[in-house]
């Protein structure tokens, strides 16, 4: 086992890594940029070491000075947490040239299932169920046109090495085809510098559920059942669930065994999640896989009783998979807390907290690293809090959801708070029968 790991990330990851690496005996790096000084990951590792200014390209995704923040620090391994350089291929191939072990998949691993055409390629070639679309990049308008002609409207072209629902635009007839192409493919230049794209049919209407993994070094891989992510705003997720309330349990077996499949096909080590799409007909389709720890997965450490990241160290480590799958245990739900105006189209809200209680009680779980008087940076991602409810059913971590929302204060800046009590008042989401479109139709009343 590592006696020292370094976390190349901030905020709430970084200080959940912490606190599973002190449980493990072993002692932490922490990280931190000239905004992050009066961080809580900053204060709570054992060692701590700035990498630069504010904001993330000169700091947190400054490869050269986190190797050697590792280096001087006698670091074995590094956490990337998520987000950041989490699917970085040349990151993680850096820390094996330096010695250092990348708690995550290998470079060559995250360049396979990072690329979207290939992943899929990979999928369908070894039974997983996917989308009709291109076999692989489409290099020109007039070969996308056609293929969208044969598979029919919608289609939706996706950037290859894309994510977050950058450089992806829906087409619902062929008049549209040529701009909305060219579009995509200069979000994916600008956004991941790489334009290649791909085409294939758009699932209307469908849940977003993804299934949980883990891989060790022996051969073995394991899935933790799923996790619904249907409510999203522009393909952000804000609301995540466990289990799914479309999915039943010969359900939850046939896609559990596809992710299974297909991270077995490719000898798959460590923590990763297979998204799928679930149509109406309780068709399931492969849509990407992610090669890291998820925002969400609190969500299924609480229904299946299991401790992810210290999984993923131990599997990194050259340990088997310490917790085996079993039945989820009741129901969880996650609702993001993000520094966010919801009255205002969801407009950042960085600044000091004068007042913050967090809610309590039995069920109720809060990953965060803000505190009164914590000033939020303009500079990262506006997730402030993951506020995690377990209940007995759904009926019951609904419940509990509302009031420890309602309990939920933080006073000084907006937050999305309102927004998900708002939710938990809506029939549909009570009822459990809502999918992607969701929020196309849901209003938020002015104060």
């Amino acid at each position: 086992m590592f006696n020292k790991i370094l976390i190349a990330n901030r905020g709430e990851i970084a200080l959940r890594i912490i606190r599973t690496c002190k449980e493990l005996g072993i002692k932490t790096v922490a990280v931190y940029s000239e905004a992050d000084e009066n961080c809580l990951h900053v204060t709570f590792a054992d060692e701590a070491v700035c990498i630069g200014p504010p904001r993330g390209r000169d700091s947190y995704l400054k490869i050269p000075s986190i190797i050697s923040a590792a280096q001087v620090t006698g670091a074995e391994a590094i956490h990337p947490g998520y987000g950041f350089l989490a699917e970085n291929a040349n990151f993680s191939e850096i820390c094996q040239e330096s010695n250092i072990k990348f708690i995550g998949p290998s470079p060559q691993m995250i360049n396979a299932m990072g690329d979207k055409s290939y992943a899929k390629d990979t999928m369908k070639n070894n039974g997983v169920p996917v989308i009709p679309g291109s076999d692989g990049v489409i290099e020109n308008i007039d070969d996308g046109k056609k293929l969208a002609s044969e598979i029919g409207y919608p289609v939706i072209i996706k950037a290859s090495a894309g994510g977050g629902g950058k450089g992806m635009r829906i087409v619902w007839e062929e008049d549209k085809f040529d701009n909305n192409f060219q579009m995509a493919r200069a979000e994916a230049e600008s956004g991941f510098g790489n334009p290649d794209v791909y085409v294939e049919k758009f699932i209307e209407n469908p849940r977003h559920v993804e299934i949980q993994i883990m891989g060790d070094s022996q051969g073995n891989v394991y899935h933790y059942g799923e996790r619904d992510c249907s409510v999203q705003r522009r393909h952000q997720k804000l609301i995540e669930e466990s289990p799914s309330p479309a999915v039943d349990h010969e359900l939850r077996s046939n896609m559990g065994e596809a992710a299974v499949l297909g991270a077995k096909s490719v000898n798959y080590e460590g923590a990763g999640t297979i998204e799928f799409l679930l149509d109406k007909h309780k068709n399931f389709y492969f849509m990407e896989m992610n090669t890291r720890i998820q925002v969400e997965h609190p969500v299924t450490e609480m229904a299946y009783d299991v401790d992810l990241v210290r999984q993923q160290i131990l599997v990194a480590g050259g340990n088997d998979v310490e917790t085996k799958p079993q039945e989820p245990i009741g129901h969880c739900i996650e609702f993001r807390i993000n520094a966010e105006d919801p009255y205002k189209d969801f407009r950042p809200s960085p600044g000091k907290i004068t007042s913050l209680h967090y809610p309590g009680g039995f069920g109720v779980r809060i990953d965060s690293h803000i505190y009164q008087s914590y000033s939020i940076p303009p500079y990262y991602d506006s997730l402030i809090a993951k506020l995690i409810v377990w209940g007995k059913n759904r009926e019951h971590a609904i419940s509990r959801g509302r009031r420890a929302l309602e309990e939920f204060t933080v006073e000084g800046i907006n937050t999305t708070i309102p927004f998900h009590l708002k939710v938990l008042d809506d029939n549909r989401f009570l009822s459990g029968k809502f999918d992607t479109s969701f929020l196309d139709n849901f209003e938020l009343n002015e104060k």
